[in-house]
């Protein structure tokens, strides 16, 4: 199901506050289309996971997690399972030293509770009352979390993308670089480095975290470990277990928890 663009912000996104937020239920499924907003938008869920997509990448955003999505951006969301959406619109002269691009934030327990109770405040609102030192608090926590690795860049030489799209629908190909090399007729040391250049991945790379990202859906979604393990080309739960944790710092078992 996919939803009306005047639906997703119902204008929150436009007022001149410096923040102002939202919570948006959504059932598993749902997604937007193209949008783009003028404010910055912290993408957040309370429950569940969204897929973001640019032009430039896909992001996963799992619970404890969120995307800084930068104003005047194009991008769409997928849901998997119930989301629940609790999101903050920033205007982008809001505070000094905001992030510019598209990144993955850590959300502490004290930036969710932030986002939380900013939902409840009334806007426009005075900068030096309670609602006003709120948000600044909420400002200040967003510039001091941590980014994190759960964006998969999307190239823009046609030869690359002739590459990834092809992962990304067979994710189980273990074609090496250079077998891809030889079916593009070029050289490997040649894709090696366009990969570098245009993701800041090496071939391997991209394709363990294209790998992983479809994990974190499918766990999301309730699948077994053992079948995504299998289905994603892993010889086993445990080597599959052991790449998870390397990236994510958790065993894919305790990742949701």
């Amino acid at each position: 199901m996919e939803l009306p663009v005047r639906s997703i912000a119902s204008g929150m996104d436009r007022l001149d506050s410096p923040v102002a937020a939202l919570a948006s239920d959504y059932p598993s499924g749902t997604s937007t289309p193209r949008h783009q907003h003028p404010n910055v938008q912290l993408i957040h869920a309370v429950h569940g996971v969204m897929v973001v997509s640019t032009d430039h990448g896909q992001w996963v955003v799992p619970p404890t997690r969120g995307l800084w999505m930068p104003s005047r951006t194009d991008h769409w969301i997928r849901m998997v399972g119930h989301v629940k959406m609790r999101t903050a619109f920033i205007r982008p002269d809001a505070a000094p030293d905001l992030p510019t691009e598209c990144i993955v934030l850590g959300i502490s327990p004290l930036l969710r509770e932030l986002i939380l109770a900013a939902i409840d405040v009334a806007v426009p609102y005075e900068e030096h009352s309670r609602d006003g030192r709120l948000m600044r608090l909420l400002l200040d926590e967003v510039v001091h979390m941590p980014t994190l690795p759960l964006n998969l860049p999307r190239p823009s030489d046609a030869r690359l993308r002739r590459i990834c799209d092809t992962i990304a629908t067979a994710l189980d190909d273990d074609t090496t670089l250079a077998g891809w090399a030889g079916r593009l007729g070029v050289d490997a040391k040649t894709v090696h480095r366009l990969f570098l250049r245009e993701t800041g991945m090496s071939f391997s790379q991209w394709r363990v975290q294209a790998r992983l990202l479809h994990a974190l859906e499918r766990l999301a979604a309730g699948d077994r470990i053992v079948d995504v393990a299998l289905d994603l080309g892993y010889s086993s739960p445990t080597a599959f277990a052991t790449m998870f944790r390397r990236q994510f710092g958790v065993a894919p078992s305790a990742y949701f928890r």
